[in-house]
């Protein structure tokens, strides 16, 4: 076990740490909680369509000749998630369990950590470089995730989980970082073409859950304030994904 493997591995287990930040909220009452979960749903409609829109899709899109196969792969990650949206949504209602489990909460999941398994790769790709551009990637993916964790927490405590279960689920998909890391340190280059299916897949994912399943639950209370801190939120979102796009 050599000590670069090591930087790499301590870089993805930091970045699975980062799915627990959701813990910072557990002291709030149950009204403030669900405020600012109300405000999470919103940044997390940013946070979706910013990552998808500035980071995954020009990454996807950044070699020419690849610019059908990565459109192919967008459309397979929403009809993908279409059809899982459906069949949980139909087990759902066949099912005996009252478990009021909103099938956005899977979504978000599936989603959450493919797009962790994703991190994982970059960062054991860039120490299979060096150590300088490990480092620097990594702590790329933590500025990243400290946002998006915080939106997919939200998301999975709207959908009905529990807080601590919400906040277990978001650590146990975070742990694809690590997976991700692994084998990318074992295959070496040979990853190369896996992180170019799945960076795209991920981004019609993101734009699935935002568009179809998190922006219609924001329709639902139109009120003046709300729909103005719906709109800020969404923004913040957006925002926050924009700076990291200049940062990096």
């Amino acid at each position: 076990m050599t000590p670069v493997f090591l930087y790499m591995l301590t870089s993805v287990a930091v970045v699975s740490v980062l799915s627990l930040i959701g813990i910072s909220l557990f002291s709030l009452g149950h009204k403030a909680f669900h405020q600012i979960v109300f405000g999470l749903v919103a940044l997390a409609v940013g946070a979706l369509f910013g990552d998808a829109f500035l980071h995954l899709l020009p990454e996807a899109y950044k070699d020419p000749a690849q610019a059908t196969s990565s459109s192919l792969w967008v459309m397979g990650g929403i009809l993908l998630f279409f059809v899982l949206e459906n069949f949980l949504q139909w087990r759902h209602q066949h099912s005996d369990e009252h478990e009021e489990i909103h099938p956005v909460g899977y979504l978000n999941l599936v989603a959450d950590m493919t797009h962790n398994f994703i991190d994982g790769m970059i960062i054991g790709a860039s120490y299979l470089v060096s150590v300088k551009l490990g480092v620097a990637t990594s702590l790329a993916v933590m500025l990243h995730e400290i946002p998006h964790e915080f939106s997919n927490f939200g998301i999975l405590v709207r959908s009905g989980f529990t807080r601590r279960r919400a906040l277990f689920l978001n650590f146990m998909t975070a742990l694809a970082a690590v997976a991700g890391g692994v084998i990318a340190w074992q295959a070496g280059r040979g990853t190369d073409s896996l992180i170019h299916i799945l960076i795209p897949f991920t981004a019609g994912g993101f734009i699935y859950i935002a568009g179809s399943d998190l922006v219609p639950q924001l329709h639902k209370d139109i009120k003046t304030v709300k729909a103005l801190v719906q709109f800020l939120a969404i923004l913040a979102g957006v925002g926050i994904m924009f700076l990291l796009k200049i940062m990096e």
